[in-house]
């Protein structure tokens, strides 16, 4: 555990469950931490992000710290420890919405000193003044495989074969269904591609991954659309450098890391228009966009790429290149750091 009594930054995290504001907090933090005095709290933060406990903050002292907000939650207690304990903060709040706010939402967010919205769709929903940092990934873990034959036999995964992914909670916001009716559609007529769906269930949609598997059944295709559980680590990188191809079909997305992450390791995207992933994607070099629940245009596209491999090799690529040079994860850091120490000097 760390001291507060050194802290300029706290980046609480108040979920149990892994989600994608979870996952960037706990690699932001340690590498922030390099720079500036900054830790997390919260319910299940890994040993190796540095933290305080949740109950030291009613009694931290009166140094000035920052207090980076991601959830409603975490910005509303920001709130209550600034104005009922009295604690010297600069409340700062990040925003992926791609929705009008609440009543509630938009109150305090007026209150912040800073905020910061993950895409420019994100900020459009803003009635704050805002700047727009995009998420950034870490470039050298995701990176393409050095041997990918080999790693694919590690991960059990056929080793001839183009393979085409589609990972990240199975859902119906994130377009599970359109993969497997596209998939559906393409895998008969080649025989050289397998599907690869990975992702985590919660209670409410298990019916509806059940529905996925027995469409794939009753296709015949069960051994050439593999439906995974969610990788148990917190670094899923090895799967997304087995793949040829990544499909991103989304029906709603607040950002969206997965396609950023394929491209990095070296494969192009096939992609809709939600989340950032307009502002990630270039279309017609490192992947193709098409319009949300467009099923026919993303077949397309995607039969395009599995057919032409020099297209697929070149704009994968291209994807490396343009990961590593404009959305690694150091360059968010350096972005959120500085305005950090603008407003602990303010």
């Amino acid at each position: 555990m760390a001291s507060l009594s050194d802290t300029d930054v706290i980046a609480p995290n108040f979920k149990k469950r892994m989600s994608g504001v979870t996952s960037t907090v706990f690699r932001l933090v340690p590498l922030q931490a390099r720079d500036i005095a900054i830790v997390s709290t919260g319910p299940t933060v890994p040993e190796n992000v540095p933290q305080v406990p949740s109950r030291a903050l009613v009694t931290m002292d009166s140094r000035p710290r920052v207090w980076h907000a991601r959830r409603n939650n975490e910005m509303l207690a920001g709130l209550v420890l600034k104005h009922v304990f009295r604690k010297n903060l600069k409340l700062m709040f990040t925003s992926a919405a791609q929705r009008v706010h609440s009543k509630f939402t938009k109150r305090m967010l007026r209150r912040m000193d800073c905020v910061v919205a993950t895409s420019a769709r994100s900020a459009a929903f803003l009635e704050v003044d805002n700047q727009v940092i995009h998420h950034g990934i870490d470039t050298d873990l995701f990176a393409p495989a050095a041997n990918k034959a080999e790693l694919r036999r590690e991960l059990g995964l056929p080793e001839d074969q183009i393979l085409v992914g589609c990972f990240g909670r199975i859902r119906p916001q994130k377009g599970n269904d359109l993969f497997t009716q596209m998939m559906l559609d393409l895998l008969p007529s080649r025989p050289n591609v397998t599907a690869v769906m990975m992702g985590g269930v919660t209670d409410q949609f298990k019916e509806f991954h059940a529905g996925l598997k027995q469409q794939v059944e009753d296709a015949g295709l069960q051994n050439r659309f593999l439906f995974l559980p969610e990788d148990p680590h917190w670094d899923i990188s090895r799967w997304f450098k087995a793949l040829d191809l990544y499909i991103a079909p989304q029906r709603w997305e607040g950002f969206g890391l997965t396609p950023l992450e394929a491209m990095s390791c070296g494969s192009p995207v096939v992609a809709t228009r939600a989340g950032a992933f307009e502002e990630l994607v270039q279309d017609g070099t490192t992947g193709t966009l098409v319009d949300v629940e467009d099923l026919e245009a993303m077949t397309t596209a995607t039969a395009a790429l599995l057919d032409d491999d020099a297209t697929r090799t070149k704009w994968g690529e291209a994807a490396r290149a343009h990961a590593h040079g404009h959305c690694r994860i150091e360059q968010e850091a350096e972005a959120l750091v500085k305005i950090y120490r603008g407003l602990l000097a303010g």
